[in-house]
């Protein structure tokens, strides 16, 4: 109600007015709480340790982010595409906020030069400000709650960074990128796929797992062994450092960008 107030004093004084500005200039608003915002832009190597031994950084709120976005997400797909069916809304979805998708936002509003890491070498700086993206979403929602989140990412974000139509046409045979992308680059691929129970007696479903080099690297479920594959192959470039570690999750996110490009 006061923002008209607020803002530019926020902006201009006090020791915390780069931060005011800072998400004044990237999403439109000025903050109530401008702790959850400073500890979104910390990413974990560059952790802060508290007087009782604790370490904080932009994880929690990164968890949190990643939730919110997905579900903001998927009421914008099933408002939008009334009669898709849910292997269409699923993969749209896994596009929308994928890594790249969202490091490329955070990049785009400006993110990135915000973000406070003390990182090392390129596959490690590769996903950070996607990751902040996502911890910055989690302190909107804290902040100002889901429904302002929600209308922030569909009215402004998604509207202004995000194109429908180019992401439905992006890549969708991720199975023949994978296995291309893996031969040239002298790695084993191997997709195990079975077949088991769905929700109906009659009704099949199928389970993949690809790996590379041996290790598990992706899985995904369909009505299809096609399906399946392919969306174990999609979930290649979404495997989370909590899978792999990360030094070899970075190595392999990296890797897998540049077969896409």
């Amino acid at each position: 109600m006061f923002d008209f107030i607020l803002r530019p004093i926020r902006r201009r004084f006090g020791r915390d007015k780069a931060f005011y500005a800072a998400i004044d200039d990237m999403f439109g608003f000025i903050p109530n709480n401008i702790e959850l915002y400073k500890l979104a832009l910390i990413h974990k190597s560059a952790s802060v340790e508290l007087d009782d031994g604790r370490h904080i950084n932009n994880e929690r709120l990164e968890f949190l982010g990643d939730a919110v976005i997905e579900s903001v997400t998927s009421d914008y797909i099933f408002i939008e595409f009334p009669d898709r069916d849910e292997g269409f809304m699923t993969q749209l979805r896994s596009k929308m906020v994928s890594r790249q998708s969202l490091n490329r936002i955070a990049s785009e509003i400006g993110l990135d030069r915000h973000v406070i890491s003390h990182a090392v070498g390129n596959h490690s700086q590769k996903h950070i400000y996607g990751d902040a993206f996502e911890a910055m979403m989690g302190a909107i929602y804290l902040d100002q709650g889901y429904d302002f989140v929600n209308r922030l990412l569909i009215n402004d974000i998604f509207g202004r960074y995000l194109s429908l139509e180019e992401v439905m046409q992006s890549e969708t045979d991720f199975k023949s990128r994978l296995i291309e992308w893996c031969q040239k680059n002298h790695y084993s691929v191997e997709f195990r796929t079975e077949s088991g129970r769905g929700t109906q007696p009659s009704h099949p479903a199928f389970y993949a797992t690809v790996y590379i080099d041996g290790i598990a690297v992706g899985h995904g479920t369909g009505d299809s062994k096609k399906e399946a594959e392919q969306r174990a192959a999609f979930s290649v470039s979404q495997t989370s450092t909590a899978t792999l570690g990360d030094e070899a999750s970075a190595q392999l996110l990296d890797r897998i960008d540049r077969m896409a490009n």
